[in-house]
């Protein structure tokens, strides 16, 4: 099933076309097509081991695929050097599955690690855009002097937060956000992540199992299934999808399609 998307008609943002990643025998990714319009906020959603992670690298240029095409802004991305790779990748901002903080920092160089990286600003100035992209997620000034080692897993992953945006990158990439955390939390990640995609009119990328964050963050959602994506469609659309393999995995029913084949 080929996805080509996009709003109010401009070009997509990333488009994907015959994406294919084995690892041996195992062939993870299948011909696999999608893509995410501009300012778009896109949820991919499938089972644990079914290429979601994979796909996520290969956009990333961490996994470099074994054939198709991956463009970003028109660009292809597959076979970039290192130097088109680092320009490629300061577009991206990313908050990772569990949060990757640095435990030896402070959590304001955390967040600006970025901006320090590129030697473009001062520590002081940096430290200052630390401490306002820390409010933007709710963590008073005196967190920035903290510690990873010192926070919940809820206020590790809103750091995550503040570090993807603190660049203010074009696009944004969410590792299952909410994992480890309690409803309660999770809701106001996924509340936090609307928000500051919105007001950074970013394109945002997420992987997710978790339905209920899905439902929150996403204009579109598409499922990934043995290495391809078995339907794509607006938030609204899911529960009418007509789509077996879908409808069994949003309401977690275990029986259906993809229950029976794993029994066999």
């Amino acid at each position: 099933m080929t996805d080509t998307s996009t709003i109010a008609g401009a070009p997509p943002k990333i488009e994907i076309t015959g994406l294919d990643k084995a690892f041996g025998r195992n062939r993870v990714l299948n011909d696999l097509n999608l893509s995410v319009g501009r300012q778009e906020s896109l949820v991919v959603i499938g089972g644990s081991g079914t290429g979601k992670s994979v796909l996520l690298k290969c956009i990333l240029g961490l996994l470099r695929p074994d054939a198709g095409s991956i463009k970003v802004d028109g660009q292809e991305a597959t076979r970039l050097n290192a130097r088109e790779q680092e320009e490629l990748s300061a577009k991206f901002g990313m908050l990772f599955q569990g949060a990757a903080l640095f435990d030896s920092l402070p959590i304001w160089e955390n967040v600006a690690f970025g901006l320090l990286a590129k030697k473009e600003v001062s520590r002081r100035g940096a430290r200052d855009v630390a401490i306002s992209n820390l409010a933007k997620v709710g963590l008073r000034e005196e967190v920035a002097f903290q510690y990873p080692a010192e926070l919940s897993g809820g206020m590790k992953k809103r750091v995550g937060l503040a570090r993807a945006i603190a660049t203010k990158p074009e696009i944004l990439f969410f590792d299952e956000p909410t994992t480890g955390l309690d409803p309660i939390m999770s809701g106001v990640i996924n509340n936090l992540i609307v928000e500051q995609v919105r007001n950074l009119g970013a394109t945002a990328v997420t992987i997710t199992h978790d339905m209920a964050s899905a439902r929150t963050i996403a204009d579109r959602i598409a499922m990934l299934y043995e290495g391809h994506i078995i339907w794509s469609g607006r938030v609204d659309e899911i529960d009418s999808s007509g789509n077996p393999y879908v409808e069994q995995f949003i309401h977690g029913r275990a029986e259906g399609p993809i229950g029976t084949e794993v029994a066999r």
